[in-house]
């Protein structure tokens, strides 16, 4: 449907699609926000529904990887690009702009600038602490995903028999996710309202979109033979793809300073990909676990470390982290893609 419409208006071309695309992702953060207003607490949105947006479209390269037969080391480059991005780039950046502080010093200027107020100021730091637990634990999850990942790749790839390990390891995380929230909104005397489901229609029909838009930009890049967008780098130009969606999130809720969402958000998308994208694939076709995989799964073991020290010592990741961070992952792209 959508491409015989834009094939009418004369606009069957990349560029086209991209901007349908990221469109599409502004419509679904457009309405995240409202859910908070919904029933949900910034966390929560994190670490739930956001997640489910912005990794939608790593859920579709792997269903359209499946079903053309694609190579397995092009959907575990697309996981490691995106998860790698997400702990670096995209968390690094906004704390240059704006600083990540989920402790702000109480009767004193936050860490992102002088006479700043944070958007939503906890009483005696309690919502602080709250949202900066819910945080770490997230990052722990990230470190025993990727461990798992690593320890059930040692053979070589990872098979059918660890696929199953991995889906079954996201279900149980997800599971105590959502108690977390009904817990949370029974305590507050929160209750979902009807928007809330309009709402969720709304992101229904975006992931129809962003079905179509992606199956076409994955067809194109797929026959391209020459050049940096082609079909040799198709893992690392969908990672990129697919993380658009996330640096608008990140952009946008570190501009209104809520640096719970913009931490859940990124780390929290990391799951998606390691271990259900992954975890989805191996269950029909084995995944070598070769190469850069290795370091790049050590990275991302390194970089959730660093993550929780600073959270855990700083309340925040300052500005010069944030810059390390960006340098790291010019690293990471100069290793794997151009070296």
């Amino acid at each position: 449907m959508l491409s015989r419409l834009l094939e009418s208006l004369a606009l069957s071309d990349p560029l086209s699609y991209l901007a349908v695309f990221l469109g599409v992702s502004l419509l679904m953060v457009w309405r995240l926000e409202a859910m908070l207003d919904h029933g949900l607490e910034g966390t929560a949105l994190g670490t739930l529904l956001m997640p489910y947006c912005s990794g939608l479209g790593n859920l579709i390269f792997v269903g359209l990887m499946l079903t053309r037969q694609g190579a397995p080391g092009e959907v575990l480059t697309n996981c490691l690009v995106n998860n790698v991005t997400n702990l670096t780039l995209l968390l690094g950046v906004p704390a240059l702009c704006w600083g990540l502080v989920m402790l702000p010093a109480t009767g004193k200027a936050s860490a992102g600038g002088k006479g700043r107020k944070p958007a939503k100021p906890a009483k005696g730091g309690t919502e602080g602490q709250l949202n900066r637990l819910s945080v770490l634990l997230t990052l722990v999850a990230v470190l025993f995903f990727t461990g798992a990942v690593w320890a059930l790749g040692r053979d070589g790839q990872l098979d059918r028999t660890d696929g199953v390990v991995l889906i079954l390891l996201f279900l149980f995380w997800q599971c105590f996710q959502v108690f977390d929230v009904m817990k949370h909104n029974l305590r507050a005397k929160v209750s979902f309202g009807v928007m809330f489901y309009v709402d969720a229609l709304v992101v229904l029909v975006s992931a129809y979109l962003m079905y179509e838009t992606l199956d076409w930009l994955v067809t194109w890049l797929s026959a391209q033979r020459d050049g940096l967008f082609s079909a040799a780098n198709l893992g690392w130009l969908t990672g990129w793809l697919m993380v658009l969606p996330n640096a608008v999130l990140a952009l946008y809720w570190g501009w209104k300073r809520r640096a719970e969402v913009v931490y859940a958000s990124q780390v929290g998308d990391g799951h998606i990909c390691i271990p259900l994208c992954l975890g989805l694939f191996a269950l029909v076709r084995p995944v070598p676990m070769a190469g850069f995989s290795t370091t790049a799964l050590a990275m991302l073991l390194g970089v959730a470390v660093l993550h929780a020290v600073f959270l855990l010592v700083a309340g925040g990741l300052p500005r010069w982290a944030g810059g390390g961070l960006v340098a790291a992952y010019g690293w990471f792209v100069w290793a794997g893609l151009l070296a």
